[in-house]
């Protein structure tokens, strides 16, 4: 018996193992991206949550690049929301410059609240 079989009708090439043939199949290669805290969080909310998604994403070869972007999206989301909520409330360089304390509680605050927001919407919906 051959190592190798190929067969027309779907495309895939098999090899032998012991008495069976098994498929050759492979994950398509990605671009290695840094996918950063956002898309790790996001990724252990999909494989316990939304594992169907991880496995598609996984097996196309394109949960890599979802993960860098889905990152992008929160850091890009992220600073836009602390930047509007900080000038909505006031919270300026005048302000750093009079009390810090005061400025690095209200800073905390807004963060921290721009990171619920972006959790909610992004990272686990």
């Amino acid at each position: 018996m051959e190592k190798y079989i190929f067969d027309k009708d779907n495309g895939l090439w098999y090899e032998l193992q012991g008495d069976y043939y098994y498929p050759c199949l492979t994950v398509p290669a990605e671009e290695e991206k840094s996918i950063g805290i956002w898309g790790q969080r996001h990724l252990r909310f999909i494989k316990t949550e939304r594992k169907a998604l991880y496995t598609e994403l996984l097996t196309s070869g394109k949960l890599n690049t979802y993960l860098a972007n889905i990152n992008e999206q929160a850091k890009e989301q992220m600073l836009l929301l602390t930047e509007q909520m900080a000038e909505r409330e006031g919270v300026t360089e005048q302000l750093k410059a009079q009390d810090q304390m005061l400025w690095v509680q209200r800073m905390n605050n807004i963060r921290d609240r721009a990171i619920e927001i972006v959790n909610h919407e992004l990272i686990y919906a």
